[in-house]
């Protein structure tokens, strides 16, 4: 009994999100100005943070976010509630962001840039300085996490699509097997292949920067491989945090 009864409780609330969700979209087809800027509110930063890991250049996000809810706000009368709200905006942010990609390989990488490119060592200074403001970890620790950070996300840039994309959803924007299933229009067996794959190519791009710097930032190497040649848990930590690459 209490089983079906937390069931039941569970499809009200999934039930009173639909109906919630069916109005907002109502009010925003209807053209409500309170209703965009809530759309904004809740979707901007999201967007904002999906586009840049993809395009990985902060005007560029900035433009393609705009460019973005452009689409959404104009597309808006032909939403027909057949996916969530969410699953249709970030299918939009996805596109627009690997248009923007394409067309910067194709035009803007062959541009040589005039501004003065930041020092490995000025980084973390800046780090540093970040981190003094911060007294959750030690400085050196905030250092740690930033490093690690960045050097994730510089490998996961590296990765052949579909597998990037599919690492970015479910990985750093948390988003369920189903929601992903949604987002990219494939089917949760495909979602699992992809991350799998995906989390063992990363795996092996770290695993030569955990090697070498592991025991200055206190992480935990990789495992090898077992004797029937399957990969094991990758474990990648700093200073207290840690990130599993399966």
């Amino acid at each position: 009994m209490a089983g079906a009864t937390t069931l039941g409780d569970l499809a009200s609330v999934i039930g009173a999100r639909s109906q919630e969700e069916a109005a907002i979209v109502a009010e925003l087809k209807a053209g409500s100005e309170t209703a965009y800027a809530w759309l904004i509110g809740e979707f901007q930063q999201p967007v904002y943070g999906l586009v840049y890991r993809i395009v990985n250049d902060p005007a560029d996000a900035a433009d393609t976010t705009q460019d973005v809810f452009l689409k959404v706000f104009r597309g808006m009368k032909h939403f027909h509630g057949s996916s969530s709200l969410k699953t249709w905006i970030y299918r939009i942010a996805l596109h627009e962001a690997a248009n923007r990609r394409r067309w910067w390989f194709r035009h803007k990488a062959r541009e040589t840039s005039i501004e003065p490119v930041e020092s490995e060592g000025a980084a973390r200074e800046n780090a540093m300085a970040v981190a003094l403001t911060d007294h959750a970890d030690s400085p050196f620790d905030n250092v740690a996490h930033r490093e690690v950070q960045v050097r994730v996300e510089e490998e996961l840039r590296k990765l052949h699509e579909p597998y990037r994309t599919t690492l970015i959803l479910r990985d750093l924007e948390d988003m369920s097997y189903e929601e992903i299933a949604e987002v990219l229009e494939i089917s949760l067996g495909t979602v699992k292949s992809r991350l799998t794959r995906g989390r063992d190519a990363l795996r092996q791009r770290l695993t030569p920067y955990v090697r070498e710097v592991g025991n200055e930032l206190g992480l935990t190497a990789p495992r090898q491989e077992n004797k029937e040649g399957r990969s094991s848990q990758t474990q990648v930590a700093g200073g207290g945090r840690r990130v599993e690459v399966i």
